[in-house]
């Protein structure tokens, strides 16, 4: 019988000690980690982890994929969402075409794109994983391009970018840490990935996510479509409808990674079974 798991990341705000001594303070990350695991529960999760703002380290994160990918078999599904600031540094291992590497920003440090994607391939054949970021350059977590959209606030909605000249001052002070890192996970998103995974974002690479008082913009109009769980539809459907409720400075972008059949792709989005 396949079962469900769930990890929710929502910062409000990152370490000032490391982010050169700025806090990247936002508003509704923390309520959209704890709406998603609302959602895991209603759909009868076996396990179901939040962890908010000082909780959301790398070692936290990291250190949950592991297990997650040591526990989950064949027919299990993993949920997994970040709700926070998104960011890029240059890519100094020469695996990305446009030269960047995207990032979440967690508490400590910055999670770069190609440590996810090697944790994603350390699951087993047959796992379903399906992600969640409500973050900015967040259409593949993994290139970034040219700006695209607006900054400007769109009524109580800020944006969750973090400045391109800030997370390469922070990787430059930090090198001893992060190049070690990208060497390790070099070409990382270009490996097999045994399990499927579905990506569900809150923008393109090239676009940045609105941050509200309640939820940000993403998460807001993903529940109402959602409906409580009154959703009939596959991920494709689902993106659909979310896309027809966003403004064109933002439009969230449905990707497949890995082995992804069409049950996985059809099925309600996030269900156990």
């Amino acid at each position: 019988m396949a079962k469900g798991y769930s990890l929710h990341l929502g910062l409000n705000s990152v370490d000032p000690a490391h982010y050169d001594a700025w806090s990247g303070q936002l508003r509704a990350c923390e309520f959209d980690a704890n709406d998603m695991h609302a959602i895991a529960k209603s759909l009868g999760y076996q396990e179901s982890q939040v962890l908010l703002t000082k909780q959301a380290t790398s070692q936290a994160l990291l250190g949950a994929l592991l297990d997650y990918s040591k526990k989950l078999v064949a027919g299990d599904i993993l949920l997994l969402t970040y709700a926070g600031h998104g960011g890029q540094v240059d890519d100094d291992t020469g695996d990305e075409e446009d030269k960047l590497d995207e990032t979440w920003l967690l508490y400590d440090r910055m999670v770069i794109d190609d440590e996810l994607y090697r944790m994603y391939g350390l699951f087993k054949p047959g796992v379903r994983i399906s992600i969640i970021s409500d973050s900015c350059h967040s259409g593949s977590v993994n290139k970034l391009r040219e700006q695209e959209g607006t900054t400007e606030d769109i009524g109580e909605f800020v944006s969750r970018l973090a400045d391109i000249d800030l997370t390469r001052s922070v990787f430059e002070k930090h090198a001893s840490t992060y190049l070690p890192l990208q060497i390790a996970s070099a070409g990382a998103s270009a490996a097999p990935i045994p399990a499927g995974v579905i990506l569900l974002s809150g923008c393109k690479d090239t676009q940045v996510s609105l941050d509200g008082t309640k939820n940000g913009l993403f998460t807001e109009k993903l529940k109402k479509v959602w409906k409580n769980g009154a959703f009939k539809g596959g991920y494709g459907k689902f993106h659909q409808q979310i896309a027809a409720q966003m403004p064109m400075s933002q439009s969230p972008q449905v990707s497949k990674v890995g082995t992804v059949d069409a049950a996985f792709v059809n099925q309600k989005p996030f269900a156990v079974a």
